[in-house]
């Protein structure tokens, strides 16, 4: 059932109706457009309208959460949020290792689950446009597209790399930390991968920047992280 509104989409998949109409309910009062999805089926064909984050329960009818959440995965990149009653510490951490983004056992508080869509929303820069120049067009970032024009010249970037840029430009003008970007980015961090963002941050600027030793967009901040300082275009 979708339902009228502005913001996000919100996909909710979750086979006792109870729960999804009152999760549809808080998220709706909040603005946010939502799709729900009874079985892992209908997930995987409501993926097709690009939902900007899916609610999962883990207990379907025709497939478990699991391995609806490594389908999930394959595709576009999308936030994940795991609803289920399973709540012992192997599940907790079976699901973050699956891809999820955030975890929340049943019984829950709906208005805490509208809490973490927001927060998870702003981690990962989905609240923000998601497609924005800088620099008087010079560089153009598609989200949808998960596209990166450079003078009208496509770049080539990983997907680390373009999560990274993601991050830095909507958090624009703000220093963030090795270990900020490594939670923006990841979702949750794991040992040693903090120390693997100057490299990361140092192969986008080789095809970002026209002279590295001189930044148009990505700023190094030494001893504490990396800032963007690229110019919006006016809407």
């Amino acid at each position: 059932m979708d339902t009228a509104g502005t913001n996000e989409l919100i996909l909710i998949v979750e086979d006792e109706k109870k729960i999804s109409d009152i999760v549809r309910a808080y998220l709706q009062k909040e603005g946010f457009r939502v799709r729900t999805a009874h079985t892992g089926a209908e997930a995987l064909s409501s993926l097709k309208e690009k939902p900007d984050l899916v609610i999962l329960d883990l207990m379907l009818p025709d497939m478990q959460g699991e391995e609806l959440c490594s389908l999930i995965r394959q595709g576009p990149d999308v936030p994940v949020i795991m609803l289920t009653a399973k709540s012992a510490e192997e599940d907790r951490v079976r699901g973050f290792t699956l891809g999820a983004d955030d975890y929340m056992v049943k019984p829950f508080s709906p208005r805490e689950l509208v809490v973490r869509v927001k927060a998870r929303l702003k981690r990962t820069g989905r609240t923000w446009k998601k497609l924005r120049n800088f620099n008087q067009g010079r560089l153009r970032i598609d989200k949808d597209r998960h596209e990166v024009l450079r003078d009208g010249s496509p770049l080539h970037l990983t997907l680390t790399e373009f999560r990274i840029l993601t991050c830095l430009a909507d958090n624009n003008g703000r220093i963030l930390s090795r270990n900020q970007i490594v939670n923006l980015v990841q979702g949750f961090d794991f040992e040693g991968y903090d120390r693997t963002i100057d490299a990361h941050v140092k192969n986008l600027r080789r095809k970002l920047e026209k002279d590295p030793r001189n930044p148009e967009f990505i700023q190094t901040v030494y001893g504490v992280g990396y800032r963007f300082i690229g110019t919006p275009d006016a809407e």
